[in-house]
């Protein structure tokens, strides 16, 4: 298994709305947690329960992922120390721009829209990267674009301090339970 990947990743959703947006919202994080990330951040509404939900993930199924909510986009983008990735289908393609992203050092933050991405995203992003030039899930996207970005090491990632885990079998469900958290 593997402890962490070398790509520090922070995941940003936007435009966060938790009438429309609440399962989507859910699995977007859940995506980016499973595949390497090891934070996110999101705009929009709010959202004690998203942020209760993706705090009792994390407790029972391990790692250090982080979610913080912030109040503007603006903040984030402009307090970002590394390199901002956006995911949009109006991007360069993404199998011809991982290869450079992948060699930057830079900490990634991966901007992921919502609702309506005001204009000023495309510019303050040093790569505007398309998953598919064609409608599809941000969750996808999300997933797709991690996987490469990490050339498939994501597979393997150990969970530290998990409370449960999957026991692999070809048939039938097995989990393993541990010790609770502190």
């Amino acid at each position: 298994m593997v402890e962490s990947m070398s790509q520090a990743v922070t995941v940003f959703r936007l435009g966060h709305r938790p009438s429309r947006d609440k399962r989507v919202s859910t699995h977007l994080l859940l995506a980016a947690r499973a595949f390497g990330a090891e934070k996110a951040y999101y705009t929009g509404t709010q959202d004690d329960s998203l942020e209760e939900s993706i705090r009792k993930i994390t407790q029972d199924w391990g790692g250090d992922f982080k979610l913080e909510y912030a109040s503007g986009w603006k903040q984030v983008i402009g307090g970002w120390e590394g390199k901002v990735v956006h995911l949009t289908m109006y991007g360069i393609p993404f199998q011809d721009a991982v290869k450079e992203i992948r060699s930057d050092p830079s900490p990634k933050l991966v901007v992921v829209g919502g609702a309506k991405v005001p204009g000023e995203v495309y510019g303050a992003s040093h790569w505007n990267v398309a998953v598919t030039g064609q409608p599809h899930s941000e969750v996808s996207a999300l997933a797709l674009f991690l996987h490469e970005l990490y050339e498939g090491k994501e597979l393997c990632l150990d969970f530290p301090g998990a409370r449960l885990n999957v026991v692999p079998q070809a048939k039938g469900k097995r989990l393993q339970t541990h010790a609770k958290r502190v």
